[in-house]
């Protein structure tokens, strides 16, 4: 699924505890690049390859993103061993 907004992000950092200046690092981008996008409650205003790099960070970092019409995040499930 895609990530949609801003408010997103927020959560998903939320539920890894995961400041805003760790997630711009790893997807190599400007803290205040990450401030601005998350700030979007609306469709984000960001380049494609940005959204999608912080997109892929926090899905590595186990995020689910969903869009039934009402958009969210959810932890992964723990794969079992």
């Amino acid at each position: 699924m895609t990530l949609v907004n801003g408010a997103q992000i927020r959560a998903a950092r939320a539920l890894l505890r995961m400041e805003q200046e760790h997630l711009a690092e790893a997807a190599g981008i400007a803290a205040t690049t990450l401030r601005r996008i998350e700030s979007f409650d609306d469709r984000l205003g960001a380049r494609h390859d940005t959204v999608r790099r912080i997109q892929q960070v926090l899905e590595t970092a186990g995020i689910e993103f969903q869009d039934d019409g009402r958009p969210g995040v959810r932890l992964r499930a723990p794969s079992a061993a």
